[in-house]
Formats: C-alpha cells, structure tokens, sequence
C-alpha cells in the first residue's frame, strides 16, 4: 500500500486551522505533513501538538507555504482571501490540490483564482457540509417551482468574530435560488436594508446577517406569499462537520483532473 496523501493546514492557528488538523490526526486516509500560519505569529516555530495541549508531533508550523506543499499532495485553506489567492499560486506549481474554505470574495477575486486551476483540481465552497450542499439543492428546486409573488429571504447567524456578511454560505444559498428562478443574483440581490427604504421590489432575493455570541452557523431559506411561508433551515452545533467535508473534498481532489469543483461535485449532487 502507497503512502497516505499528504495534507497542509493553511490558519492552523485559527479555530476551522485547529479543528482541521484534529480531522487529519483522526483520519486513516491521511496525513498531516505541515501546518502553517502567517509571519510574525507566535505559533510559528513552535511544535504544533504541543501548541494544541498534546506531546509533540515533529510537526513544526512555519510561515513558508511554499517549503510545507513539498511533500503534500493536497492544501486545505479557510484564511482570507489576499492569502487564499497567493495559496493558489503555490498550489498549482505543486500540483496539490486546492480545497478553499475561505469566504468573502469578490467578483475579480474569484476569477483571478481560474488560472491556479488549470494546473490542479481547485475545490471551492462557501460550505463544505453534507446538510448545506444538500439544502442548497433544496432552495434551488423550490425557487424553480415558485413563481415572483413568492419572495425569497435568506437569513444566517454567526458567531460575533465573523468579518465578511453576508456569509459565503448565505451567498450559495442566493445563488441557487437565483439559478432556480433564472435570474442573475447581483441583478435582484437585497442586502442591508436600514431605514426608509420603500417597499420590496417583488422577484429580489433579500439578505439578513446575524451576529453574536458563539454561533456555529445557521441559516434559514424563506419563501413567504400571502397567507403561507415555507422555511428551509439548516443549523451547524460544530465546525467537525466542515473539517471532514473539507478532508473528504481534498481526499476526493487526488483522483481528478486539473480544474474548478465545489462540494456538489464531491459529493455527487
């Protein structure tokens, strides 16, 4: 038997970073073979299991991704996205496939990450759990079924250290409700409403971000008419289910060809 694949955790300080590298340690079909964080942080140099409250592992985090991809077969990266595109980069020149958790992308952000994925299997998703790619499905579907006297409404809570709104998950679920109805979403888009703002433009698809305390994730898809409403809701309790979606896209990644897949792809949907 070969060699398990080789895994690099980019944000290993960060909570999805330390819960990530729980899921590779646990794992059977895997290896952690670098962990690495920015220039300057405290982590780095210092030996990751003890960082984490264990004995040491040999694993040394460093702030030189470029040296941790030498022997990785796949990089999985929930960072920002200046980072995330610099990751790309070095990603393709390794050949390592690419699984990005990182949200809050622009337009030209997103397509300046095409070019990495011509030369390895680049996985994107604003989220990586079975629930929400399936909820995704869902919104498409009713949204198809529905016609413009249904508005849509997608409301999502996070914790309070969440920095981009609405969250990439939010934005997915958008999505597919505008693919549903075969609209572009930037054209009917309904984000920050505040003050007197008139009435609902009928066929938008409305945005609302909660923030507080510790929330993992939850997020509702309403599709409300006069006199009914239908509620699509999915709630994450722990972040392990977006670290074993994120190992499952980067064990997935090695038998693909170079180009872009998210986790629809992954999981068959």
């Amino acid at each position: 038997m070969g060699e398990l694949p080789g895994i690099v955790i980019v944000g290993a300080s960060g909570r999805m970073g330390q819960m990530l590298i729980r899921a590779v340690a646990a794992s059977d079909k895997a290896r952690l073979v670098a962990a690495v964080d920015r220039s300057g942080h405290d982590w780095v140099g210092q030996d990751l299991g003890e960082l984490m409250g264990g004995t040491g592992r040999g694993v040394i985090v460093t702030d030189d991704p470029l040296e941790a991809m030498a022997n990785a077969q796949a990089v999985i990266d929930f960072t920002a996205p200046k980072a995330t595109l610099a990751m790309a980069e070095l990603a393709a020149q390794a050949r390592a496939t690419h699984v990005i958790g990182t949200t809050g992308f622009s337009d030209a952000e997103i397509a300046a990450l095409e070019p990495a994925s011509r030369h390895c299997a680049q996985i994107r998703a604003g989220n990586m759990s079975l629930g929400v790619n399936l909820l995704t499905q869902l919104t498409k579907k009713v949204a198809a079924a529905l016609d413009e006297e249904w508005d849509i409404e997608i409301i999502e809570a996070h914790h309070n250290k969440k920095v981009d709104a609405p969250s990439g998950t939010a934005l997915m679920l958008g999505e597919a409700a505008a693919e549903g109805r075969g609209i572009a979403l930037e054209q009917h888009r309904d984000a920050g409403r505040d003050g007197m703002t008139g009435a609902r433009k009928a066929g938008d698809i409305g945005f609302s971000a909660i923030r507080g305390g510790d929330i993992v994730g939850e997020h509702d898809v309403l599709f409300a008419a006069a006199g009914e409403r239908i509620i699509l809701r999915h709630i994450a309790t722990d972040r392990a289910i977006f670290a074993r979606g994120a190992l499952k896209a980067a064990l997935w990644g090695q038998t693909q060809t170079p180009g872009q897949y998210d986790m629809m792809d992954v999981l068959g949907l």
